[in-house]
């Protein structure tokens, strides 16, 4: 009686056969069996033993332990988390039951994942109507939204990213890829390159990058274009579950995939998140270990939700001198990740009398809620005598219950912390002693100050 060991992973090998471009009956050919057999196997209803995945690594040249591990891992947790959701919080649905959902019936439990998701995207265009502005659609608001309901976390690049980085890293480095690919890297002056940081010119096969741009930004544009060259499927495929309402937020959607892709192959996730904690999140440590910025290695921390390799939720946010908010990335759903970051009494708006200098403040919003910030001012532009650039604040922030766990709060009593209180916004905060309360808080009435002028910019009526 045969004792090989036998697995359901219909899913994967459905994605790898689409990843590769065959149908089931090229498959068929390949392995030596009917197609019906690969039909079952998709469907989980015949299971994959040890020879068949030996003969799948051999035939496709593709690693034996990704394929093991696939995404089906991650799937199953997604749709665990979000059975978890208060939604379903009447259901009393166990462990296994959600299980065997996703394995017996798993083109049924990714639809199930599709309706979720897109019920989190409405609840978030609903915040956006009652906080901010309504008057149309908002392109940048919908690119916001759709990173916001996935927590700005995609299982589905991060394992292709990974699978490049060490492409990359057995080759020595970018440019030796590329060369590999029979493509150059050039760099060329500014005025030569017209206004572009980066082109690619397929009929000379070479990469070409502005000479100003600094290791980290080079070097982030040269993964950019790995990505556009060997991930345009994969992009293409998160983006075609949703409907945008403009063309520009669908635009600046695969843009911001492109720009996490890019940050995924220069900082892979296993490696990444070991990283992390081994530094205990310091950024400027890890910049330097991946030879990235301060601001891509923000980026990353906000995506590290890959369920069993968790890192700190993180929020982040950058503005200008201005205070106008440039970015908004999520990984942990905190209330101000939508309407925030426009309070003055938060440091993120007093990091420009301070540049480059690392900033730490904990805060509390009227609710209650704690957080632990981290602000620093970055450059963009530059790179030369009489060349435009621009300063902008940066700050990554957590709960106050996960502070512990970096660098910046090892010395500190956290215990005996007194946070600053800020809002989210003027509008949305309903603090009646704020000093610098630009604008009267929604659904509080005014008091007369024909008789009394308060000290604070304007009286209010008690709620």
């Amino acid at each position: 009686m045969s004792t090989e060991r036998s697995t359901f992973m219909g899913p994967r090998i459905r994605r790898l056969r689409r990843d590769l471009g065959l149908t089931q009956v090229v498959m068929a050919e390949d392995l030596d069996v009917s197609p019906s057999y690969i039909a079952l196997i998709e469907n989980n209803q015949r299971p994959v033993t040890a020879s068949m995945l030996l003969k799948l690594a051999d035939i496709y040249r593709i690693d034996i332990a990704s394929l093991a591990r696939g995404a089906g891992d991650d799937f199953h947790a997604q749709l665990s988390s979000a059975f978890k959701a208060p939604l379903f919080a009447d259901l009393d649905l166990s462990p296994l039951e959600i299980q065997d959902f996703g394995s017996t019936f798993p083109a049924t439990a990714e639809a199930v994942m599709r309706l979720y998701t897109a019920y989190q995207e409405g609840q978030l265009a609903l915040a956006d109507q009652t906080g901010g502005d309504s008057s149309g659609p908002d392109p940048v608001s919908e690119a916001r939204r759709f990173l916001a309901a996935r927590k700005n976390y995609f299982a589905e690049i991060d394992g292709p990213a990974e699978e490049l980085a060490q492409h990359v890293s057995r080759a020595g480095g970018f440019e030796k890829y590329f060369n590999d690919q029979r493509l150059r890297v050039r760099r060329l002056p500014s005025d030569v390159m017209m206004g572009f940081t980066r082109r690619f010119d397929m009929h000379r096969r070479e990469i070409v990058l502005e000479e100003s741009l600094d290791g980290a930004s080079a070097t982030f544009q040269l993964a950019l274009q790995v990505v556009y060259l060997e991930m345009n499927d994969v992009i293409g495929e998160i983006l075609a579950g949703t409907s945008f309402e403009t063309e520009t937020g669908e635009k600046l959607t695969r843009r911001a995939l492109a720009n996490y892709a890019a940050g995924a192959i220069m900082m892979p996730y296993s490696k990444f998140v070991r990283a992390a904690k081994d530094r205990h999140y310091d950024i400027e440590a890890l910049g330097r270990q991946f030879g990235a910025s301060f601001e891509q290695v923000a980026h990353r921390l906000t995506t590290l939700q890959k369920p069993g390799q968790e890192g700190v939720p993180f929020f982040f946010i950058r503005v200008d001198a201005a205070g106008n908010v440039s970015k908004r990335l999520d990984g942990a759903g905190f209330p101000f990740a939508r309407h925030g970051g426009s309070c003055p009494l938060w440091s993120l708006h007093g990091a420009f009398s301070s540049p480059r200098k690392l900033l730490t403040q904990w805060v509390e919003l009227p609710d209650g809620e704690k957080f632990f910030s981290i602000v620093r001012t970055v450059t963009a532009g530059g790179g030369g005598y009489g060349k435009p650039q621009v300063e902008r604040a940066v700050a990554l922030c957590c709960a106050s219950q996960h502070a512990s766990h970096l660098v910046y709060t090892k010395s500190v009593d956290i215990a005996a912390v007194k946070p600053t209180p800020i809002g989210i916004n003027c509008r949305l905060c309903h603090r009646a002693g704020c000093l610098a309360r630009a604008e009267p808080p929604i659904g509080r009435s005014l008091l007369s100050d024909d008789i009394r002028r308060p000290v604070t910019p304007f009286g209010l009526a008690d709620p």
